[in-house]
């Protein structure tokens, strides 16, 4: 029977861990053995841009992984702050005792879709969106690989997503998906820099998945259509990411860097 404990004695850091996919991530790599740190501007799991009514923060993810007798801190940054960000990188490795995996979850979109389109979003969107993105997920590696050399193991993931790929028909999410698609080349060139040090750097892109923060985008869009366009004819959930993270940080991944794996259900 294959070993369900293949990161123990790892030490992982996983931004944006406090909710939605990110939340998926910190949990399955609990399962597998890993010690935790999650990253988050807000712990409590309050999607960003919501009211907290206290029911999200009843049971977190540090909880939810602390009744399973797992080990798990909470560290709070913004990922568009990078002395911020390097104060709480350093601090999760300290607490850890060091880092060997760094999932760099956080960004995000914002507006809508309308205001958004490619010929006209404005600057301070524009800007907001690749510091949410693209600025932050440089910002977490630079924190962060000093304290994966040296060891000649480490695991880095990030996350780009289907905007990354490929456009919306009417040009919405411009910026979005220029700062996902960055990430995913950011990431090659991670790649190739730590491969000789046996440091693995690979994306993770997203599909439709239904997490509270997307439901009611996917909503404006029209679910039965978005199902129509997925070759699975389902949403993603947050799971079906952490099984692609799962291959990434354990030994099945062992020889794959510098890709980017879509997780999207063969989304046309």
């Amino acid at each position: 029977m294959a070993d369900r404990t293949p990161l123990t004695g790892r030490r992982a850091l996983v931004t944006g861990g406090a909710r939605g996919i990110g939340r998926a991530y910190a949990l399955r790599l609990a399962t597998l053995g890993a010690a935790v740190a999650v990253l988050d501007r807000d712990l409590s799991g309050t999607p960003v841009g919501a009211e907290d009514d206290g029911s999200a923060g009843s049971r977190t993810v540090l909880d939810e992984i602390g009744e399973r007798v797992l080990t798990a801190i909470g560290v709070t940054a913004d990922v568009t702050s990078p002395e911020d960000l390097r104060r709480a990188v350093d601090l999760a490795a300290e607490r850890l005792g060091g880092l060997d995996i760094v999932v760099c979850n956080a960004g995000g979109g914002s507006g809508s879709m309308q205001d958004s389109i490619a010929s006209h979003a404005d600057a301070d969107h524009v800007e907001t969106i690749l510091q949410r993105n693209l600025a932050g997920t440089i910002s977490t590696c630079r924190a962060a690989v000093p304290h994966l050399r040296g060891q000649g193991w480490g695991r880095i993931v990030t996350v780009s997503s289907l905007a990354g790929r490929r456009p919306f028909d009417d040009g919405g999410y411009a910026a979005y998906g220029a700062a996902k698609a960055g990430i995913a080349m950011y990431t090659r060139a991670l790649a190739q820099e730590l491969g000789p040090e046996g440091i693995t750097a690979n994306c993770i892109a997203p599909g439709y998945i239904a997490t509270d923060r997307m439901a009611p985008m996917f909503a404006a869009m029209g679910s039965d259509e978005l199902r129509d366009s997925v070759a699975l004819r389902r949403l993603g959930t947050p799971e079906d990411c952490a099984g692609v993270l799962e291959f990434l940080v354990t030994d099945l991944g062992a020889y794959v860097t510098g890709t980017t794996i879509p997780v999207d259900g063969g989304a046309a």
